[in-house]
């Protein structure tokens, strides 16, 4: 951290005289954990603006102070960014930002604020009759704010795109407090560099998003949910063309799920009940959102008559009402807790080229196999390449059994992962998780261009240090 100050007592005194009391927020164990339990922080001061102008005020004053910011968003990322270990820092939460400014359902735009709940801007497109397709597990609790500052995924990438694609203007406040309105809600604005690019997926280490203009769709008239066995993953991938060639991008969601995943789920209780007697070695859970004059369920039985006639999958299961397409739903976004429940030795948020994967799920498991014969779990958005592969002690055992192993499995992981030129960190961010592969596996010369973009705009180093970067050089 170089020479960055903890807060102290004068720094908040200049902070008092300069913001209304309801921005002091007491600071309760939330502001100091994430999920995973891997970090957490030693204390800060918690501050809730209500405005963007706060915002800039309480920035100006940390870069003069040179007092560390960590944005705050749900708290629910996975790679601990929300968190920071060894000093006491001004933690910025969005939490009452939370207006949706404006929907313009003829352009298919609406602007929140960066404090907004997932759910929330969901509820409101719909409202507007209009989809917001960004769909996380957390989507009841993440802000966009942070969901934008992660570049999140979730399961309708396939269709629609990462949290970067559906932003089409940013307003934010940079590291010396000076305020970005970028707010346009244009799909062409060719005037020099992209900040909203820069600043979807910097994890708030170039600024404060305080608010986004987010691209709407069109709802789809009628939805279809299939959980349909297949032979491995090469025929899952080999379903997925078939799909693409009759459905086009009628395909929303399509999603790989390995037999251990039922198994975790049947061994804690969760995902409900299971639709098959015996439990697939692979399956795929595929999402259709069609037009009016389709009709989805007929749409997924001739793709399964199709797919059985290839040899490709012996079974399956279509939903016919909104609580079985619900209850298949249910199976698949209960996987990570099953996980947790079970207990990872190293979990893995990976990409690989379409191709490449059905030889890296070969190659990964039969190394691993040959240090312990270790459980696996991948799963995750075949249709874009993610693939959440996770790493359990055999039965019997506990994961801190492995705690020596921890390394040389990800060591593993992610240089199968690097041969076959995928990444490492694929939706989830780099956090304070993994600075350490991002300087062992990243680009040197795009290493050099991060580093000079983020000396540039944040020369102090007050804005999430320790993210992406380990130490400021």
């Amino acid at each position: 951290m170089g020479d960055l100050k903890s807060v102290d007592d004068g720094f908040e005194k200049r902070l008092r005289t300069a913001l209304p009391d309801q921005v002091f927020r007491p600071l309760t164990p939330a502001y100091q954990e994430e999920p995973r339990g891997l970090f957490h922080g030693v204390g800060g001061l918690v501050l809730a603006p209500s405005t963007t102008d706060q915002v800039s005020k309480i920035i100006q004053e940390c870069a003069t102070s040179r007092v560390p910011v960590v944005p705050y968003g749900g708290g629910t990322g996975l790679v601990g960014g929300q968190v920071m270990p060894g000093a006491a820092p001004v933690i910025l939460s969005l939490e009452r930002m939370t207006q949706i400014r404006a929907i313009h359902p003829t352009e298919n735009v609406l602007v929140a604020e960066a404090g907004a709940v997932l759910a929330d801007i969901q509820a409101a497109a719909d409202g507007a009759d209009r989809l917001f397709p960004l769909s996380l597990a957390s989507e009841g609790s993440c802000r966009i704010g942070g969901c934008l500052s992660a570049n999140a995924g979730g399961v309708n990438v396939l269709r629609y795109g990462v949290a970067r694609d559906l932003c089409l203007g940013i307003e934010a406040v940079l590291p010396d407090g000076s305020i970005h309105h970028g707010l346009k809600r244009l799909r062409k604005d060719n005037t020099g560099f992209d900040l909203r690019g820069l600043l979807c997926g910097a994890e708030g280490t170039l600024g404060v998003i305080t608010a986004a203009s987010l691209r709407l769709f069109p709802k789809p008239a009628q939805h279809g949910t299939a959980l349909l066995t297949v032979r491995d993953p090469s025929a899952a991938l080999d379903l997925l063309a078939m799909a693409q060639s009759r459905l086009g991008q009628g395909i929303s969601a399509f999603e790989l799920i390995k037999g251990t995943a039922f198994e975790f789920l049947a061994a804690t209780g969760l995902g409900g009940p299971q639709p098959f007697a015996t439990r697939p070695d692979w399956s795929v859970l595929i999402e259709l959102g069609l037009g009016p004059t389709q009709d989805p369920e007929e749409e997924l039985a001739l793709l399964f008559a199709e797919a059985e006639r290839a040899g490709m999958s012996d079974d399956g299961v279509i939903a016919q009402s909104d609580g079985q397409r619900t209850a298949l739903w249910k199976l698949r976004e209960e996987i990570p807790l099953a996980n947790r429940a079970i207990g990872a030795i190293s979990s893995h948020d990976i990409s690989l080229p379409l191709s490449a994967i059905s030889d890296f799920l070969r190659e990964a498991d039969s190394a691993l196999a040959r240090l312990v014969p270790f459980r696996v779990n991948a799963f995750g958005h075949l249709g874009d390449g993610n693939l959440h592969y996770n790493v359990f002690p055999p039965e019997g055992q506990v994961a801190s059994d492995f705690a020596d192993m921890r390394q040389q499995v990800r060591d593993v992981v992610y240089g199968l992962v690097q041969q076959f030129e995928g990444s490492f960190s694929a939706e989830h961010g780099i956090g304070r998780l993994k600075p350490h592969e991002l300087q062992r596996y990243g680009d040197p010369a795009r290493l050099v261009a991060m580093r000079r973009i983020k000396d540039a705009l944040d020369p102090v180093g007050v804005m999430n240090p320790g993210v992406i970067f380990s130490t400021k050089k």
